[in-house]
This record gives C-alpha cells, structure tokens and sequence, in this order.
C-alpha cells in the first residue's frame, strides 16, 4: 500500500537526516531537557528535538505518508504515529490504514499496526491504568484498541459520530471523550463497557481538540463557530459553562496544579491563558502562524506551542507566561507528545 512507510527508504532517509537550527531562548537560559516529538504534516516527517540543546537531533522520514498526532510510549523508548492520510478531517483525500511504531533513539520502524483498510487513524492515547494503546479511527466511528505487546487490535469502542478526531481519556481508565469536529460534538465513551454513554452538542458549526481538567471533573473543547470554549462536567455530561475568547480557540492543555489552561487560536495566531479560578484570559502570547497543538511538560514548567505554516515550536515558561524560546520543527508542525528524558 502507499501508505505504508518503506523500512528501507527511512533507515536510509535518517542516515542523511541531520539536525535544524538552534533556537533561541529569550531568556537567556536554557530550556530545562527532555524529548519532545513533533508530527509535522506538510513534511511528512516527525522531528525528535532536544529541548535542552532547542534543537531537532532526528527527523524521521514517514515515506510519503501523513501522521498528523503521535504519542511516546511511557518509558519514553518508541513514538506510536498514525498514517492519517494526506488531507483534513472531513475533506477528500486518502485515507490512512496503518500506524508506524518508531524506536526514538534511533528513528528505526520497529513495527506497525495494519487497520485492515482506510479508517483515518489519528490520535493515540495511551491509557493510564491498562497501559493499552487507544487510537481514534474516524472512518470507523470507533476508537481501536491496540495491545502495544503484540501490536493487535484488541478491541473497538463506537463514539456515535463522525470525524472523531481527538481523544481524551480520564485518570482511572473508564471514560473517553472525544471531539467530533463535523458534528460539532463531544461523545461520552464507557472504555471498560466499550459503549457510547451520550453525544453532547457543542456547537453549530464545528469542535475542535478536546482536553481534560487535572482533577478530571471538566472537559474543553472549542468552538468553531464563536470564540467560546464549552467547559464538560464529567459527572453530568452537560456543559457546566462557557469561556469566552478574543478570537476562535483551537487546541487546549492544563497546567498541572490545575490553575490555568493553555489555549491556541489560528485565527489569531495567539496563545490565550485561562485562568481557570476567573474563567476569564489572563495572559495573551504572540506565536509564529497558526499555531497548532499545545502540550504543558509534566513537571508544569513549560508549554509547547506547534506552529505549523512557520515549521516552529514555541516553548512558553509557566512561571510568567513568556516565550522561552523559538525551536525549528517541520512543515506542517502538529501534534506533539513528550517523551521524557
């Protein structure tokens, strides 16, 4: 298939693959270290960086094929990278079969999962209790559950809708929520039962990523068509209330101690900081264009910002809201995970 990535060509893409440019740190410091993985969509590649050194010291070649998302396993060893496609959600293209498993210290494939036939694949969580690997298949309407051992799929769950894109999973395994984009929906999944519990509206227009709160009791999403971001009670299933925006929201992410979320907008090319006592912005950041995904470090010192026609990520120190420093990435910079020293 094409969409399959050829060992071959990438073992020998990555022993011509260098390092990008350094970025730089307004700071003046350097950025605490740790792997930070990079999907990047136009480029087809994914950059592993060093965020100490704020450089890519790998980019891995996917051959042709598109991962928009990718997650690190827990002992930060291997990248898991679903082939998309080589389109948006919802729009025509090719429809992504497989998902590549890449050992990060090497940029070696060491596996694959083969979904049988084009379903999309797009976000991997892993889950936190079983370990087991749950992937949204759009085509499907499901989420695939894959044992990252054997590399089978070991079960689905239904979400109820089209174009689930994004996948939150709750601290003790049992709840899933994903965002529908087309829908403009959230499903509400019972991962242990493997059923849909509910599918709340959201908008009239489209949803965007969907994040959990770190006590578990919310959900965000955003709103595609009014700058507003719809706040979940999990213990209901029903939008508690709303935070409003200077422009669209797009993708959302905690800080750990539970007191601010970070938002972006690439309608704005901002980065919006909620404080989540106020509910209301407190801190507003400039970022190169279209700003894409954002991810907070688990030690909460740091938020990571892809942008993606700008081919950069943007480290964000939590401390006092500015920019650490500007990263080179890939074309077409989006998802992100954090693996770890």
């Amino acid at each position: 298939m094409k969409h399959f990535c050829s060992a071959a060509a990438l073992l020998a893409a990555i022993a011509l693959s260098g390092a990008t440019g350094l970025g730089q740190s307004s700071s003046g410091q350097s950025n605490s270290g740790g792997t930070l993985l990079v999907a990047n969509k136009t480029d087809r590649t994914m950059s592993v960086i060093d965020t100490a050194a704020g450089k890519a010291v790998r980019t891995v070649p996917e051959d042709g094929a598109t991962g928009h998302e990718l997650t690190a396993s827990p002992d930060g060893k291997v990248a898991y990278v679903p082939i998309y496609g080589d389109s948006g959600v919802g729009r025509a293209g090719s429809d992504g079969q497989n998902m590549m498993v890449i050992d990060i210290a090497s940029g070696k494939t060491v596996g694959n999962v083969d979904f049988g036939k084009g379903v999309r694949p797009h976000h991997p969580v892993i889950g936190p209790k079983n370990k087991l690997l749950y992937v949204t298949t759009e085509l499907n309407q499901t989420i695939s559950i894959i044992d990252p051992k054997t590399l089978k799929i070991v079960g689905s769950v239904p979400t109820g809708a089209e174009q689930s894109h994004m996948l939150a999973i709750s601290r003790d395994g049992k709840r899933g929520y994903t965002a529908n984009v087309g829908p403009g929906t959230v499903s509400v999944l019972d991962l242990e039962a493997k059923k849909t519990i509910t599918v709340i509206p959201i908008s009239a227009k489209k949803t965007q990523r969907i994040a959990l709160s770190a006590d578990g009791k919310l959900a965000w999403t955003a709103d595609q068509g009014e700058p507003r971001l719809a706040a979940i009670d999990t213990a209901t299933n029903k939008i508690d209330h709303w935070i409003p925006l200077p422009a669209i929201g797009f993708s959302t992410a905690p800080t750990p101690d539970g007191k601010f979320l970070v938002v972006t907008s690439t309608a704005a090319n901002k980065v919006f900081v909620v404080d989540l006592a106020t509910k209301a912005v407190a801190h507003t950041l400039d970022m190169p264009k279209i700003p894409q995904e954002v991810i907070v470090r688990p030690d909460g010192k740091m938020a990571y910002v892809s942008c993606d026609i700008e081919a950069k990520v943007v480290s964000v120190r939590t401390s006092d809201w500015k920019v650490d420093q500007t990263m080179d990435a890939g074309k077409g910079a989006d998802g992100l995970a954090w693996a770890g020293k």
